[in-house]
């Protein structure tokens, strides 16, 4: 049992031109740009620093946007350097498929199933929660949740699916045009926020800039909240200074989820060797500053410890605790249209994920079939927005939020350590892309990762356990049998 046979580059990008199961170019810079930062402006940008100022790091919060910001870079040239050696789709999955064999790439195109799954059905799940919020500001008296058949249905996540799915069908480049003008206005209204939220800034809200430690709260010293790092070693799960913006960093990390997804565009991309990375690096650019300079303002209008009072703060928190009540009008618009361009790229790339698995038969080849039309994977598409609706709309998908991050930090460091693999491997390769420094960077990528899945929570990696032994079961049950290439006899190079 072969469980590590590897499949070469070139016949990977192949089976990418194979009739009726491969994808139209036609995506540019700009579109790969607005990708990735359509997938991590979101409606996080204005709560996510908040809250990790407000219980993990304080004003340090900007270390850790700045800490995560390099990690992902630093795995992002990775991927760059991958996309551009092998253009097709599947991201991290083909790049594991090409260097460590098929049963580790398996784990990881499931481990990107887990990410985009769960990440789309938890923002589609808060995209119906700032829904309702914008109806309450607008004095608007509409439910949020109706009875079917006995079970609670928020309908508002089901809506939003329903509509991407089938602009989804219609073709990629048609999305692309709709994510661009959505992302443009949700990027207009976060720097309206920005530049108003600073006439509210007082300098002495940044002192301490790093808070002194402290005993984490009541709720997070349980075996199951604490990081997993600490349960571990036996630590005592601590709040602030050095530890506080480490574990301010795993919890932003979720703001860059987005890069891996643009990845996973390959093989709808125009001249890949130029596109992909100027693409990904001017998104990743782009989301930094906006993150950076919300977290300034956030920790800059208030002080963390008001933040931390409320309970659930946000950036609309610091402008009502400042008296500016009007901004929560904004800020609910501005997360609403921040969330919908989230789902979009989110189903689009969970449906290219499980496209390249069936392409390669390790789940039913049926799913990689491609529309006459639009040459887009309609059946996948809509299978991806069935499951994503059903989640949000009928369960608390949320609660496992962080299973999103442990999946895109797996895929990070298979794919760090993929890049020295493939280049030994395949020292004849010249890709339009290459990480500096030799193995220095890959490998500083993918220490900084794990290290970042150390730190978060217990729990979270025991329901990653869990989807690992479904992984498993999966694969001996079908995948391993129904591997194309399996069926082609000798192992490819």
């Amino acid at each position: 049992m072969d469980l590590f046979r590897t499949k070469s580059i070139e016949q990977s990008i192949k089976d990418s031109d194979e009739k009726g199961h491969g994808l139209k170019r036609s995506l540019t810079t700009w579109d790969l740009m607005i990708m990735g930062v359509a997938v991590a402006v979101g409606a996080g940008i204005f709560s996510v620093g908040a809250q990790a100022a407000a219980f993990n790091a304080g004003p340090a919060v900007t270390i850790s946007f700045v800490l995560a910001a390099i990690t992902c870079a630093l795995a992002i040239m990775c991927y760059a350097e991958f996309a551009t050696a092998l253009p097709v789709a599947g991201s991290a999955y083909v790049f594991t498929y090409a260097t460590m064999g098929e049963l580790l790439a398996w784990i990881i195109g499931w481990n990107l199933i887990l990410e985009l799954l769960m990440a789309a059905a938890v923002i589609a799940k808060f995209w119906g929660v700032y829904l309702s919020d914008l109806f309450s500001v607008l004095d608007l008296d509409i439910p949020s949740d109706i009875s079917l058949l006995g079970l609670n249905l928020t309908w508002g996540p089901l809506l939003i699916v329903a509509i991407f799915t089938a602009v989804l069908i219609y073709g990629t480049k048609l999305s692309a045009r709709v994510n661009s003008v959505f992302t443009v206005i949700k990027i207009g209204i976060v720097l309206f926020v920005i530049v108003v939220g600073f006439f509210y800034v007082s300098p002495e809200n940044y002192t301490p800039f790093v808070p002194a430690s402290e005993p984490a709260a009541e709720g997070g010293t349980g075996w199951a909240d604490q990081p997993f790092l600490s349960f571990l070693s036996g630590a005592s799960p601590a709040a602030f200074g050095f530890t506080g913006i480490i574990s301010g960093a795993a919890l932003v990390f979720f703001a860059f989820i987005g890069f891996d997804v643009v990845a996973t565009s390959a093989e709808e991309v125009k001249n890949p060797s130029r596109t992909l990375p100027r693409g990904i690096f001017a998104g990743l650019a782009v989301v930094s500053v906006l993150y950076i300079l919300v977290t300034l303002v956030v920790t800059g209008m208030v002080p963390y410890t008001e933040l931390g009072a409320s309970g659930a703060p946000s950036l609309a928190t610091a402008f009502q605790l400042v008296g500016a009540d009007w901004a929560a009008g904004v800020i609910s618009l501005g997360s609403l249209i921040g969330l919908t361009t989230v789902i979009m790229v989110l189903l689009m790339g969970l449906a290219r994920v499980i496209f390249a698995l069936s392409r390669d038969g390790l789940l039913p080849r049926g799913l990689s079939r491609t529309s006459d039309k639009h040459a887009t994977p309609a059946r996948t598409q809509i299978l991806c927005g069935v499951v994503v609706g059903l989640l949000a709309g009928f369960t608390q998908v949320e609660v496992l939020a962080e299973m999103i991050n442990i999946g895109t930090l797996s895929a990070f460091i298979t794919v760090s350590l993929g890049i020295i693999v493939l280049r030994r491997k395949r020292p004849d390769l010249t890709p339009a892309f290459r990480v500096p420094f030799g193995s220095v960077i890959p490998i500083a990528s993918a220490a900084l990762c794990l290290y970042l899945m150390f730190n978060l929570a217990t729990v979270t990696w025991l329901f990653f356990a869990v989807w690992l032994i479904i992984g498993f079961g999966v694969y001996f049950a079908y995948g391993y049998r129904h591997s194309r290439l399996r069926a082609r006899g000798p192992v490819d190079a």
